[in-house]
């Protein structure tokens, strides 16, 4: 086996092979695709560069995959030191394929199936002694860049380095979350999740639900994606979960619960007719003119949206808490209620029934659920918010039988499958019949761990302070949406002084979704229809002053960004000594959006970037305009590859791969810095600007961008406003100016649009709708 990877193989250019290829590109490989033949592999190819979300880090990543077909460039494998096998989900066609890749791989060279179900051992079974000791099944999942999850299913033969292996480079260089799966029909994920929504469909007929009524149910309520059970059924095709639920019930003649796998009439008639999903055009959901169409099961014709009739959703919502609010509702005397205790119940019980029969601990099947699924919680985390004792009793008195795991856990007088005690946590092992700790993550740093430890320095309602380790500080965002307010400010430059005086460095990041979308649009709103001007100006000074002391920390500030980083968010970044950036980071100055330029130095930072960068032939004004573009057009990078090349982040700023790693990592880089002797700049040098040359040359832009209607007159007020921002004011000559010099004109332009009524309209249209307001 090959000490790393560096040249990787994969056979199949369909939806999934290409895209495993794609993100094998995203980290650094290169990569061989290869299918039937040129012409197809060649349409896929170019398929997967357009595809939605992008499977590509960027466009150029697309140069380190090159195509060609089974018959013709087979024999290069042999050059590869990783062949995924991502051909149709066929166990004759996988066979069929393997033995050729027998003969022409190089010993030593791992082999792996992107199956999600079909047997591994029996896949390789007569190969060689040295592909069996390499080959194992690593499941995928859809789309491969943005899923976190891979299922590792090793067979008997194969080697243990090997396993631990594959673990640690998907961890490392492909961000993913590896766990181990037993080699049983479609393994943890899909046996789970298909008893999931085929008892779900059950459940639904037997109590008279309406789709609508269940993807109300199924989605963000109960810590599930936006696209609940039907969006979602429509996204992955019906016939391929009928298909799968149809294999299953074949493959596993032993469960207890086998009959659920029999797909409903519906599905099959759907199939039938060719109703299938996205694919097709139509399935449970149809686009229409006016909206969307919704499928109704009992006429079978499709018809507008019906109205949710279940009452108390909305008081559930307002539960925080995502397993607190399950337990409310499973608990409701109501139509909701008990729908949701009927398919929470049987799904629970039938994963514990699962034990150890697919995986061996409950953990690994939490994982799969979180990171295969998006779940907020996995399956044994809610059964502890519901309450494993009293749902047990409940269980029993309906005539359900409780596994293995349940009643031995009970017997134990235990009453959760997780606990916790000071910063270890431990789950219940059913092997031993006692907790056993959660093995430890080496190169992950849990901010709930630190606090557990008592490392919490000191806090306020929107931002904490932390010890994290080795004389580093981090500062945790708390506040709504990690939105930068008067509390985060005053943390962070208390922050900047506790570096200074006492440690040898300082990291800013957090745990939640995302790292800032900016500033807190309320509270701006709010002032802004009071005519509060001292007030906006006043937060302008401040959050100008606290960005600058970071900037200038005679320590290491490192800024751990990942997903969205928006508006004051990136500004923050952009004045940090590094940003380690999780490789998923969507950075931008979108402020424009809401009707604002950036105020907080994010125009000056990203001119000086621009004019930085100048070659001494380089055209200053073509520059100017990419800086220009990049704002005003509220620019967000899709990748943090992206962001390097839109300036967001400088070529030193290294980039992560896996989000459990992102703190670990940006300590490390605030530890190397400090330890190299880092100073910041003693006076940063004055800025390039073009003054009327650019303002003339950014004004014709906007004048032809209004006159073709890409633009309203409100935008091209706005971007008249950005343009003499970034060309240094009304200067008869281009000139180098101080920073001081252009963050009063950013201040002057921000306030002065937050006095604008269409400003205000944009603000409160994106408060309501998450979207902007073309005015």
């Amino acid at each position: 086996m090959s000490p790393t990877i560096r040249k990787a193989a994969v056979l199949g250019a369909g939806t999934m092979g290409a895209r495993i290829a794609a993100h094998l590109a995203n980290a650094g490989l290169d990569v061989l695709l290869l299918d039937l033949d040129t012409p197809t592999v060649t349409r896929l190819f170019e398929a997967m560069k357009k595809s939605r979300p992008p499977a590509l880090f960027t466009p150029a990543h697309a140069q380190r995959i090159r195509i060609g077909n089974f018959q013709d460039d087979l024999a290069r494998i042999a050059d590869a030191d990783w062949i995924i096998e991502a051909v149709v989900e066929n166990f004759e066609a996988k066979r069929d394929l393997l033995p050729k890749v027998d003969r022409h791989r190089r010993p030593g060279a791992l082999v792996s199936s992107n199956t999600s179900g079909l047997p591994i051992a029996s896949l390789a079974a007569g190969l060689s002694s040295d592909f069996r000791a390499h080959w194992l099944g690593t499941h995928f999942f859809n789309p491969p860049r943005q899923m976190r999850l891979v299922e590792v299913i090793p067979t008997p033969d194969t080697k243990p380095e090997v396993v631990d292996f594959v673990r640690d480079f998907a961890d490392r260089r492909l961000g993913k979350v590896a766990v181990f799966a037993k080699d049983r029909p479609n393994f943890i994920a899909n046996r789970i999740f298909m008893f999931a929504i085929l008892h779900l469909l059950q459940t639904m007929r037997a109590q008279g639900l309406t789709i609508e009524e269940v993807d109300a149910l199924t989605g963000p309520l109960i810590g599930r994606p936006q696209t609940a059970t039907f969006r979602l059924a429509d996204f992955v095709g019906v016939d391929v979960c009928v298909f799968v639920s149809e294999n299953l019930y074949h493959l596993v003649p032993e469960d207890e619960k086998r009959e659920v796998f029999l797909p409903p009439d519906f599905l099959r008639k759907m199939v039938e007719n060719r109703w299938v999903g996205d694919k097709s055009g139509q399935g449970f959901f149809k686009k229409a003119k006016d909206g969307r169409l919704v499928l109704n099961l009992d006429t079978f014709e499709y018809g507008p949206p019906r109205p949710v009739d279940l009452p108390g959703l909305e008081e559930a919502k307002k539960i925080r808490p995502t397993g607190e609010r399950i337990r409310v509702l499973v608990n409701r005397d109501d139509r909701a209620g008990r729908f949701l205790w009927e398919t929470w119940s049987e799904l629970l019980l039938y994963a514990a029934a699962r034990l150890p029969e697919v995986t061996d601990d409950i953990v690994s099947m939490d994982a799969v659920m979180r990171h295969g699924f998006n779940w907020e919680l996995g399956l044994f985390e809610i059964w502890d918010a519901i309450g494993v004792r009293e749902s047990a009793r409940r269980m029993e008195a309906e005539g359900k039988r409780l596994p293995p795991l349940v009643e031995s856990l009970l017997r134990s007088g235990a009453e959760s499958f997780y606990q916790q005690e000071k910063d270890q946590r431990s789950y219940f092992d059913p092997a031993t019949g006692a907790y056993r700790p959660l093995p430890s993550e080496p190169g992950v740093l849990r901010l709930a761990a630190l606090r557990a430890r008592d490392q919490v320095l000191r806090s306020n309602p929107s931002a904490a302070l932390l010890h994290l380790g080795d004389g580093i500080l981090g500062v945790e965002f708390q506040s709504k949406a990690n939105s930068l307010d008067p509390d985060v400010f005053a943390m962070l430059r208390e922050a900047v002084e506790e570096t200074e005086a006492r440690y040898e460095g300082l990291v800013i990041g957090n745990e939640g979704p995302h790292f800032s979308a900016g500033a807190n649009l309320a509270y701006l709103l709010e002032i802004s229809r009071g005519g509060r001007w001292n007030e906006i100006g006043q937060a302008i000074d401040t959050a100008h002053a606290t960005f600058l002391a970071l900037r200038d920390c005679r320590k290491p500030v490192v800024a751990a960004v990942f997903g969205q980083t928006l508006a004051g968010g990136c500004e923050l970044a952009l004045h940090c000594a590094r940003v380690q950036a999780l490789c998923e980071s969507y950075m931008g100055l979108v402020e424009v959006s809401v009707g604002l330029i950036p105020g907080a130095g994010g125009c000056k930072e990203m001119l000086r970037r621009w004019m930085d960068g100048l070659p001494p032939d380089g055209d200053p004004t073509r520059y100017l305009k990419e800086a220009f573009e990049t704002i005003a057009m509220a620019k967000v990078s899709s990748s943090a590859a992206e962001a390097h090349q839109r300036r967001f982040l400088r070529d030193d700023d290294p980039i992560t791969m896996n989000r459990d790693r992102l703190l670990e990592d940006a300590r490390q880089t605030a530890l190397a810095l400090a330890r190299t002797g880092y100073h910041p700049d003693p006076a940063p040098p004055p800025i390039r600007v073009l003054g009327r040359a650019g303002l003339a040359s950014l004004r014709l832009a906007l004048y032809l961008m209004r006159t073709a209607g890409y633009i309203t007159d409100y935008d091209r007020q706005i971007g008249e406003r950005l343009a003499y921002v970034l060309c240094g004011g009304d200067l008869p000559e281009p000139a180098t100016v101080p920073e001081s010099y252009l963050l009063e004109l950013e201040r002057e332009a921000f306030l002065s649009l937050c006095g604008e009524p269409e400003t205000q309209a944009r603000i409160e249209s994106m408060l309501q709708t998450g979207k902007p307001l073309r005015n």
